[in-house]
């Protein structure tokens, strides 16, 4: 079971969980709809199915009449962060969500400075999650920086020959507009001064971002071009002890990206795996 769910199951264990943590469990429950339980839905059918198969052509056509495509899912799959949900504000797994949770949380009991962005926010429930955890332990000093196109993934740059053969731009569903964000955020009671939207392509928005440091910097680009063009200007202002989160790790064009720019500056700080495609390290 979720751990929201799990909790409650258990009263004995409730008077060692805090209020805080109470909060943001269901909040996770929430923004994945976990915590709702009944039949949950996935817009992208399994690839290895026949439906899967003729997906992306189906999908194109019943676009003209405002329809779409939806599977079940299990709960698993769910909380292994393997579907595309047809409602849900993130697609994130459970152990994802949860490692977004303890970082920004050891950020603030360590007091480590700076401020919190993800690259790629799709509905934006990862950085709703960061915004939640600011205001579960009264941090009102840190921005939580959101950066997207707000237009889906750009077509390959053939600057990049890793993103050659990348399919990722063809997918309308990851195209989420700005105003739809601002919703989820406002849903939750969580739109306010401290959430700071970067709208455009990250090679753009990134290198001017009015950003002075961070204490995580969370990257969900999928591609290599997206994450280095994320890396290069947000690297150098993530606080010793900070977090660098990778969302797409096991994704090829995202990993060779991730390891140049780690051999080409030297950086040796372990990766520890969050789940079967995130990992993470701490900038010493």
């Amino acid at each position: 079971m979720f751990a929201a769910l799990s909790r409650l199951m258990h009263p004995l264990r409730l008077a060692t969980v805090s209020p805080e943590e109470l909060y943001l469990d269901l909040l996770k429950g929430c923004l994945n709809r976990s915590a709702f339980g009944g039949d949950l839905h996935m817009l992208q059918p399994a690839a290895d199915t026949l439906i899967g198969r003729a997906y992306l052509p189906v999908q194109r056509l019943l676009h003209h009449f405002e329809l779409r495509l939806v599977s079940r899912v299990s709960a698993e799959r769910v909380a292994a962060g393997k579907y595309w949900p047809a409602t849900a504000e993130t697609m994130l797994s459970q152990a994802r969500l949860d490692n977004i949770q303890e970082s920004i949380t050891a950020a603030i009991v360590e007091k480590i400075p700076g401020d919190l962005i993800e690259t790629g926010v799709w509905r934006g429930g990862g950085t709703i999650l960061m915004r939640a955890v600011l205001a579960a332990y009264g941090d009102t000093t840190r921005r939580v920086w959101v950066a997207d196109s707000f237009k889906g993934l750009p077509r390959p740059d053939a600057a990049y020959a890793a993103d050659a053969s990348d399919q990722h731009w063809k997918y309308r569903e990851l195209a989420v507009s700005l105003d739809e964000v601002r919703a989820n955020f406002a849903r939750y009671g969580l739109l306010d001064e401290q959430v700071r939207f970067l709208p455009g392509w990250f090679a753009d928005t990134l290198p001017a971002a009015p950003i002075e440091r961070l204490a995580v910097l969370r990257l969900d680009g999928d591609m290599y071009g997206s994450t280095m063009d994320a890396l290069v200007p947000l690297y150098p202002k993530v606080s010793p002890g900070g977090f660098v989160i990778i969302d797409d790790y096991e994704l090829a064009g995202c990993r060779q990206a991730v390891d140049e720019y780690r051999a080409d500056h030297g950086i040796r700080d372990e990766l520890v795996s969050v789940d079967h495609t995130a990992v993470f390290w701490r900038k010493r």
